[in-house]
C-alpha cells in the first residue's frame, strides 16, 4: 500500500461515521445511509491525491455527500418503501420523543430544504459554507432556511420551536 492509500485508509476511518450520521439526518434510512457513505468514500479515493494537497478532505466529502443524496433523490429508484425494522444506533437519554418527532418531521420536507437545514443547524455550518457545497447564492440558503423552518414548524404544529427542557 503507498502512503497515500494509507492515508486515504485512516481519513476513511475516522470520517465515516460522521459521514454515515450526516447522510442518515438526510435520508433516515441507516442502510441508504452507509451506501452514500460508501459512494462518498469510493469518489473521494479517486480523487485522493488531489483532494490530499488542497488541505480540505472534510469540505469535499461533504459536497460529495450531499451531491450523492441530492442525485439520489432526482432517481425514480429513490422512492422506495424501506421497512423500518433495523435496530437503530441509541439516542442520547435527553429529550428522545422530540428527537423522533422532529426526525420524523424531517422526513416530509423536501431534499434540498432537509440539506440546509441539517447543514446549518445538525452540521452547524455557516450560510457561506452551505451555499458553496450546494452550489447556491448565499441569499438562496437564508430564504430557504427561513421557509423550510417555517414549514417544519408548521408540520409539528407550534409557532415556536423550544427545544429546552
Amino acid at each position: 500500500m503507498t502512503g497515500a492509500e494509507a492515508d486515504f485508509v485512516d481519513y476513511a476511518r475516522a470520517a465515516a461515521p460522521r459521514l454515515r450520521r450526516t447522510a442518515y439526518l438526510l435520508c433516515h434510512d441507516w442502510h441508504l445511509a452507509q451506501d452514500f457513505t460508501q459512494t462518498t468514500l469510493a469518489k473521494l479515493f479517486v480523487h485522493w491525491r488531489r483532494i490530499q494537497r488542497r488541505d480540505a478532505p472534510d469540505a469535499y466529502a461533504r459536497k460529495v455527500l450531499l451531491r450523492v443524496f441530492l442525485d439520489h433523490q432526482r432517481r425514480s429508484s429513490s422512492r422506495e418503501l424501506v421497512v423500518p425494522h433495523i435496530a437503530e444506533p441509541e439516542a442520547r437519554p435527553d429529550q428522545p420523543e422530540l428527537r423522533l418527532t422532529l426526525l420524523e418531521a424531517m422526513a416530509h420536507i423536501p431534499a434540498r430544504d432537509r440539506a440546509i437545514l441539517v447543514l446549518r443547524y445538525w452540521e452547524d455550518q455557516s450560510v457561506d459554507t452551505v451555499a458553496d457545497l450546494l452550489g447556491i447564492p448565499t441569499g438562496t440558503v437564508k430564504a430557504q432556511s427561513a421557509r423550510a423552518l417555517t414549514r417544519l414548524r408548521r408540520l409539528l404544529g407550534t409557532t415556536e420551536l423550544a427545544l429546552r427542557d
